[in-house]
C-alpha cells in the first residue's frame, strides 16, 4: 500500500511542480490542498475524484480524512504550497499519522523563495556580497517574538516569509541602513506576479501603494543591487 504523500506544489506556476509531484497528482484518488495558497490551475491538472480544500479545517479534521482514505486503499496526496519544509506545518500532520501507523513520504517542491529570486534575476548568494541566506518570519499570531533585529545584523541576504502585511514594521526592525536594497515579490511565478524594487527605507511605501498585503516575500540585501561594488566575479568565469 502506498504511503500518504506530502507534495510540494511549487510557487504557483503549474509548470514549476516537480515531475514526481505531477505524477502523484495524476495518480491521486484523494487530493487535499489549501485553496488560498495554491494556484487553481494546478488543482485542475489532477483527475483525482475526491478533492478537498483544507482551508478552515483543523488538524484533526485533516488527519482524519487522510487516514480514512488511506485505510480505504486510496492514493492520498496532501498538497502544500512551495516547498513543504519552509513553514509548511507538515510535521504535526506526519506525527499524528505515524502514531496511527500510517507511513508518509515528503516530495520536495520549488520554494517561492526560488521563484522570487528568478523573478528578480538575482542570486541569493553572491561572491563578495553575501555568502549566506537567512530565512525567517516576523512575529504574529503563531509567533510571539521574532529574531529579525539580531538576524539583520549579519551581512547576509534576508528572505522574510509571512510578512506581507508587516513590511513597514519589519523595515523599522532591521539593523541595516535605510539605503540597503530591498524587494517585494507578490505571487512569484503566478500570472499576476508583481515585482517591487526599492530600499529598506522605501519598500513599505512601495508595497502599500501597490496594494500588497498578502502572498508576498520580502528580500533584503546587497545581492539585489546588480552593480554592487563588492561583487567579485565567480572563479568559474575568471
Amino acid at each position: 500500500m502506498d504511503p500518504v504523500f506530502f507534495v510540494g506544489a511549487g510557487p504557483g506556476d503549474p509548470d514549476l511542480i516537480t515531475v514526481r509531484g505531477r505524477d502523484l497528482l495524476a495518480r491521486a484518488d484523494l487530493l487535499v490542498y489549501t485553496g488560498s495558497l495554491i494556484n487553481p490551475a494546478l488543482i485542475d491538472l489532477s483527475p483525482a475524484p475526491i478533492k478537498q480544500d483544507s482551508w478552515g479545517m483543523d488538524l484533526p479534521g485533516i488527519v482524519d480524512i487522510l487516514e480514512r482514505s488511506w485505510r480505504d486503499g486510496l492514493c492520498v496526496v496532501r498538497l502544500h504550497s512551495g516547498d513543504p519544509s519552509f513553514y509548511g506545518a507538515i510535521i504535526e500532520q506526519i506525527e499524528v499519522l505515524h502514531e496511527r501507523g500510517i507511513p508518509t513520504v515528503v516530495v520536495p517542491g520549488v520554494s517561492s523563495m526560488n521563484a522570487a529570486a528568478a523573478a528578480l534575476q538575482i542570486q541569493l548568494t553572491l561572491k563578495g556580497v553575501s555568502e549566506s541566506v537567512i530565512i525567517t518570519r516576523p512575529a504574529g499570531t503563531t509567533l510571539e517574538e521574532d529574531d529579525i533585529p539580531a538576524l539583520s545584523s549579519h551581512a547576509a541576504t534576508m528572505v522574510i516569509f509571512l510578512g506581507s502585511g508587516k513590511i513597514a514594521e519589519i523595515a523599522n526592525k532591521v539593523r541595516c541602513a535605510p539605503s540597503t536594497p530591498a524587494a517585494v515579490v507578490y505571487h512569484a511565478s503566478w500570472p499576476d506576479q508583481k515585482v517591487l524594487r526599492g530600499t529598506v527605507g522605501t519598500i513599505a511605501e512601495l508595497a502599500e501603494s501597490a496594494g500588497i498585503e498578502r502572498s508576498a516575500l520580502l528580500i533584503i540585501g546587497g545581492v539585489l543591487d546588480p552593480a554592487n561594488p563588492s561583487h567579485r566575479r565567480s572563479d568559474l568565469y575568471s
